[in-house]
C-alpha cells in the first residue's frame, strides 16, 4: 500500500428503503429522509439520504476494503450533493498517505448531480504477527 494507490469503487444503489432504513437506524426522525410528501412542501423533489447513514457507507467502504481487523481512526466528511431514491452512488478511493500501520484515505461518493460526499478516513491497519 503506497500514497496513489487507487481503491476499487462500490457501487452502492440509493433505494428509498436504504434511505428510510438508515434514518431510523441512526434515529434521524426528520421528515425529509422518510416522508416524501413533506419533502416536497420544504423543498426537496423527494426523500434524501441523512449524514449519519453516508457515514457508515463510507466506513463500510473502507472496512471491506482493508479487511476485518481494520479500526476506523477519524472519518471527516462533507456532504455535497442530496441522495434521493433511484440515484447510484459510486464511492471511490485514493491511499494520500501511509505511516505505521495506518492509512490516510481520500474518499468521494458521486452520483449523478455530482459529488454527494468527500472526506478523508484513517484507517489503522491490525500488525501481523510473525508465526
Amino acid at each position: 500500500m503506497r500514497p496513489g494507490d487507487e481503491l476499487a469503487p462500490l457501487v452502492i444503489p440509493i433505494t428509498r428503503t436504504l434511505i428510510v432504513a438508515g434514518a431510523v437506524a441512526s434515529r434521524d426522525y426528520q421528515d425529509v429522509h422518510h416522508d416524501a410528501e413533506l419533502a416536497r412542501e420544504k423543498g426537496s423533489p423527494d426523500i434524501f439520504m441523512n449524514i449519519l447513514t453516508t457515514n457508515g457507507l463510507v466506513g463500510r467502504y473502507i472496512t471491506d476494503r482493508f479487511g476485518p481487523g481494520a479500526v476506523l481512526r477519524k472519518v471527516a466528511i462533507r456532504l455535497g450533493a442530496p441522495n434521493y431514491p433511484g440515484d447510484t452512488m459510486t464511492l471511490t478511493g485514493t491511499v494520500t498517505e501511509v505511516e505505521a500501520g495506518t492509512v490516510r484515505v481520500r474518499v468521494t461518493g458521486a452520483n449523478r448531480l455530482g459529488h454527494h460526499v468527500t472526506g478523508s478516513v484513517t484507517v489503522e491497519l491490525p500488525v501481523e504477527v510473525p508465526r
